[in-house]
């Protein structure tokens, strides 16, 4: 049995849902996960399922975070918020090396928290490192990034190898199988689907679910959808219930409602996070992909190409309708790919956990 110590970057669901399947996977075949630090910005909380999913001791401490503007992310905004805050990190540096001195763990796991590549090159533990998350597989040489926008391409990728600073490997989660490594850290393994998504019974009912994530996509939702009120639309939004009309009802986010209702819709409407994307491809859901910063781009056309649906630059849901009758489901390859997570993982992560354990047993 070896002892697993996870890092995680807090904002969005994403890679909370992955720290969870992976803490579950873990142990159910023998293994402990000790504890989960998990980076969220100053003034933040932590989400109820994840405190209702971990399955142990979870810290949290302050971590950068991106600053959204009127349309997106802003860059400029989120370089200028936190060098004000560079001795908060620090405390949050510190706090996490007595974490890791206190659970004496086998491997440390970092999901794509920058602190916790900056952990490693500040305090160089000698416990070794995993890094997890779909971008690592943008520091393939063959990964296919959007045209131009070459300065969110520099500030991406230098975020992600900040993020991977020291690690042993890093396991990037894709959409589907590539070839031979291009990087000899780099391991291309499935997503970390949670068991509640592969127990749901996809249905089919007459209407589109739309995951708002901005305050405008709101009203770009409703300009739309007057001009076809005929579509059934359900939206989730970050405000109180509201039904708009017959067709149109806005939810507030709720995770368990969310995933009912992305099995039972005919399509999904979102801004191509890796998590949703994955979860929508399980449930043999087409997607319309709007992405609201440049990773999230990146995403979509490496969805589209996978199968996931379409990806567009606007919210047009005439796009979705006119992409339907083309869909070709790639649920079936998808679901052999994510049954490999298991093994993959353990290989993965046992491999790594034995060379400590071999390194401290000849010292």
């Amino acid at each position: 049995m070896s002892k697993f110590l996870f890092i995680i970057q807090g904002e969005g669901r994403g890679h909370l849902t992955q720290a969870i399947s992976l803490a579950q996977l873990l142990r159910a075949n023998g293994h402990e996960v000790v504890a989960g630090l998990v980076g969220i910005g100053k003034g933040r909380q932590l989400p109820s399922f994840f405190y209702d999913s971990f399955p142990t001791d979870i810290h949290s401490f302050d971590s950068p975070h991106l600053i959204m503007g009127k349309r997106g992310i802003s860059f400029s905004k989120t370089i200028t918020h936190h060098l004000f805050r560079i001795p908060l990190y620090v405390k949050s540096l510190q706090a996490i090396h007595t974490h890791v001195q206190h659970y004496q763990p086998d491997v440390i796991v970092n999901f794509y928290d920058v602190l916790g590549g900056l952990y490693a090159l500040t305090y160089r533990p000698t416990v070794p490192i995993v890094a997890v998350g779909h971008h690592y597989l943008f520091l393939r040489n063959d990964f296919i990034f959007p045209a131009k926008r070459s300065l969110d391409h520099w500030l991406l990728k230098i975020n992600t190898r900040l993020t991977a600073i020291r690690a042993q490997k890093l396991l990037a989660l894709s959409f589907y199988p590539t070839a031979i490594p291009t990087h000899q850290r780099i391991v291309t393994v499935p997503p970390l689907l949670r068991g509640t998504v592969k127990a749901l019974t996809p249905t089919q009912e007459p209407f589109f679910l739309v995951y708002v994530t901005y305050a405008a996509m709101s009203k770009t939702v409703i300009e739309w959808h007057l001009q076809h009120p005929e579509v059934n639309l359900h939206c989730f939004w970050d405000q109180p219930d509201r039904s708009f009309d017959a067709t149109l009802t806005f939810h507030q986010v709720d995770g368990a409602k969310f995933l009912d209702m992305m099995a039972r819709c005919t399509a999904l409407v979102t801004t191509a996070g890796f998590e949703s994307v994955c979860e929508a491809m399980y449930l043999e859901k087409p997607a319309l992909m709007v992405p609201a910063h440049y990773e999230q781009a990146c995403n979509a056309l490496d969805a589209q190409r996978a199968g996931a649906g379409i990806a567009a630059e606007a919210f047009d849901l005439s796009l979705l309708l006119n992409y339907l009758p083309k869909h070709v489901p790639a649920q079936a390859h998808f679901q052999e790919w994510c049954a490999q997570a298991t093994p993959l993982f353990l290989a993965q992560l046992e491999e790594v956990a034995l060379g400590k354990q071999v390194l401290v047993a000849f010292i």
